[in-house]
């Protein structure tokens, strides 16, 4: 594929890395270079892109591979957003500030845990999450479910 297709099948699954980089970015900022080191990523990996999967979950996979990679090199402390930091943020419309509590909860999580929520929120089974992670289809249910109630139960009790 040429730079153009290129250039279009990003613009058509832009909306993951957006995605992925609100869930691990604490500021504009990073979530700007995140973004563009993402497209780099992707345009260097582009050449050996097989074409064996489809493009979004190849995307995924690279948008989650540069964002692993950049926090470890940037921090050694995990970031963790406080709820206090938000509450004045949250919008006033209960639907979505349901979904404002649980992007705050999800970025409590570890980045694989994060990683794991985010995937399934977006529709990839037990078995693609399993191949993107490199753990077994059993062990992405477990931590599913315990990702599940860490959730909830982080709801519960902040919100």
């Amino acid at each position: 594929m040429s730079e153009k297709e290129f250039l279009e099948q990003v613009r058509q699954n832009q909306g993951i890395i957006y995605k992925l980089v609100s869930l691990y970015a604490a500021t504009g900022e990073e979530k700007k270079d995140l973004y563009q080191e993402i497209l780099l990523q992707a345009w260097k990996g582009y050449e050996g892109f097989r074409r064996e999967a489809k493009f979004s979950s190849w995307l995924y996979r690279v948008s989650l591979n540069t964002i692993l990679t950049q926090k470890r090199k940037i921090s050694r402390v995990e970031y963790k957003a406080s709820i206090d930091e938000f509450a004045e943020q949250l919008p006033a419309d209960a639907v979505e500030r349901d979904a404002a509590g649980l992007r705050i909860a999800i970025r409590q999580l570890a980045e694989t845990d994060r990683a794991i929520i985010s995937m399934h929120l977006d529709g990839y089974d037990n078995g693609e999450i399993a191949a993107m992670i490199g753990i077994s289809n059993n062990h992405v249910a477990v931590k599913l479910h315990r990702i599940k109630q860490l959730l909830a139960d982080f709801l519960k009790r902040e919100l």
